[in-house]
């Protein structure tokens, strides 16, 4: 595997990335989609605020105080009936830290005011959060997490931004999915045979073209988590937009102003994202001896929450950001849950 020069999260990184992704192939030979969709993830990060009408996307705590509120007051509730202990917070990729403020803010109404921390490498986004958060406490990786006390996990559009593995089907068998690059055109090319072993058997026998996507980095971060919460208590709240696989089909996406791009151009310039597989997380949760609740649609789960009741406090004028959350939103995204067996089961469920 080529290897691309990183860099260190706490400074933006230097020089051209396609140009240096360019160089990389040359001299080494095409990579696997993962360590492309990884290293433009990397740079587009650490040099930007995506986030907002200026930026290249919105996620659902920028659209409404209510989703943040009704996460916070979720854990609240949950947190109140394992017994009250002392908890720590913890939100994956925060953004620019407006879910957390939004949720301490509700979840302090209810006695739940636990110490923050994220887990968060861009320095730009560091500095966001800090604006709305500012006695968080920042780490690199989930490894770095304390492990004193139980954690009340949060990841919202989290999974869907780590790199995916994307396996092709060809007239003989199934290929790693590689990238090329001629100057500075990427394309996504067929490479090196995998074992029929490694596909799910209800999907070998696929049509030639189809594509399989799965993502072990996704599997390791859960499988950490999922270690953490067994030994020290607490949960952890998933919520993206996915499927329960295994499936066929691609859905690698770039994003850039606010409209669908080509995930292969200017790489580091537009963000790239995949749809989760909650089947597999949910699996890890559960194989590591968690327990697991949903998936479940992000509508059901925030009408379960109470966000109609919100709403109308809240006046009119959020009604279109309540129909986007709940309907819009509601059926593509999803909710899934995983907590520490001695927890009780969480709202929005059932």
């Amino acid at each position: 595997m080529t290897d691309i020069p990183d860099h260190d999260p706490a400074t933006p990184p230097e020089g051209n990335l396609p140009e240096r992704l360019a160089r990389a192939i040359t001299l080494g030979g095409p990579i696997p989609v993962s360590q492309f969709m990884a290293a433009a993830n990397a740079h587009y990060y650490a040099t930007r605020d995506p986030l907002g009408a200026d930026g290249d996307f919105t996620t659902a705590p920028e659209i409404s105080q209510m989703f943040g509120e009704l996460i916070g007051l979720w854990a609240a509730d949950l947190w109140d009936r394992a017994g009250r202990p002392e908890v720590r917070w913890v939100e994956l990729g925060p953004g620019r830290g407006t879910l957390t403020a939004d949720a301490m803010r509700a979840a302090a109404r209810a006695g739940f005011a636990p110490p923050v921390h994220f887990v968060e490498t861009s320095p730009v986004l560091r500095t966001r959060q800090a604006e709305r958060v500012p006695a968080a406490t920042w780490h690199d990786d989930v490894e770095d997490l304390p492990a004193d006390r139980p954690l009340i996990v949060i990841a919202n559009e989290f999974f869907d931004a780590l790199p995916i593995r994307q396996l092709v089907r060809g007239r003989t068998g199934w290929h790693e999915r590689i990238v090329a690059c001629q100057d500075l055109l990427f394309l996504p090319i067929p490479g090196t045979a995998v074992p029929d072993s490694v596909i799910p058997d209800a999907l070998r026998e696929a049509a030639p073209g189809a594509i399989i996507e799965t993502s072990p980095a996704s599997v390791g971060i859960m499988r950490v988590l999922a270690a953490r919460i067994v030994a020290q208590g607490g949960a952890l709240l998933a919520i993206d937009y996915g499927y329960e696989g295994p499936a066929l089909g691609e859905t690698l996406q770039a994003v850039r102003g606010h409209a669908f791009a080509n995930p292969f151009e200017e790489p580091g310039e537009r963000d790239l994202t995949a749809h989760v597989d909650f089947a597999t997380l949910g699996m890890v949760g559960t194989a590591s001896g968690a327990a697991v609740s949903g998936p479940v649609p992000q509508g059901a789960f925030l009408t379960r929450l109470g966000i109609d009741a919100r709403a109308a406090a809240l006046g009119p004028r959020v009604a279109p950001d309540r129909d986007r959350l709940v309907e819009a939103m509601g059926t593509l995204f999803k909710v899934l849950a995983m907590r520490h067996r001695d927890w009780p089961e969480p709202a929005g469920f059932a």
